[in-house]
């Protein structure tokens, strides 16, 4: 994984150690338990270190759609960093995340609907951000296109912060 400028499928892995997926699978659960950050994509496994671009996604969806809304940043190779709203009395309101498998999706997923709190997103009528991270802006690209096919991506408004940072949403005025 270090030598490559691209994710390592488990396949990938299996073949070159001659043993199989599911081996893979379970060593690089064993690797992670002992600290080592391993991001799991849908082609692949990166390290951290190739994770190298990140942007703000605006985004507006029910609490049915939350665990679709995360299963597509981390198909599409992302991980999800934080959560955050903006509110006009508050300011900023943020909470880490840190979800980079389709595992971390079902652990939050069940977290939440275990507890007694909701998503931050219900304090702003299901508006909300994340920061995602992934290897390249393609991949930010490919994320922002799907968010937006599935009307999820949000439109932006002339109030927002502008320290925000690079934000993607549909422009002012509706879909483009």
């Amino acid at each position: 994984m270090q030598n490559s400028d691209k994710p390592v499928s488990g396949g990938a892995f299996a073949a070159e150690l001659k043993v199989s997926r599911q081996v893979i699978v379970q060593d690089i659960a064993l690797i992670r338990a002992n600290g080592i950050d391993i991001f799991s994509t849908n082609r692949g496994y990166v390290l951290p270190e190739a994770v190298s671009c990140s942007r703000i996604f605006k985004v507006h969806h029910s609490d049915e759609d939350l665990e679709e809304e995360l299963t597509l940043f981390v198909d599409m190779g992302g991980t999800v960093v934080d959560v955050f709203i903006y509110h006009r009395a508050y300011d900023i309101i943020r909470g880490e995340l840190g979800i980079r498998s389709r595992l971390d999706v079902e652990q939050y997923m069940e977290k939440i609907s275990t507890g007694k709190s909701t998503p931050l997103k219900n304090i702003t009528d299901g508006y909300h951000y994340h920061t995602i991270t992934a290897a390249s802006e393609e991949i930010l690209d490919v994320i922002g296109e799907r968010l937006e096919k599935r009307g999820f991506l949000a439109e932006l408004t002339d109030f927002e912060p502008t320290e925000l940072g690079r934000v993607s949403g549909l422009p002012a005025g509706g879909r483009s």
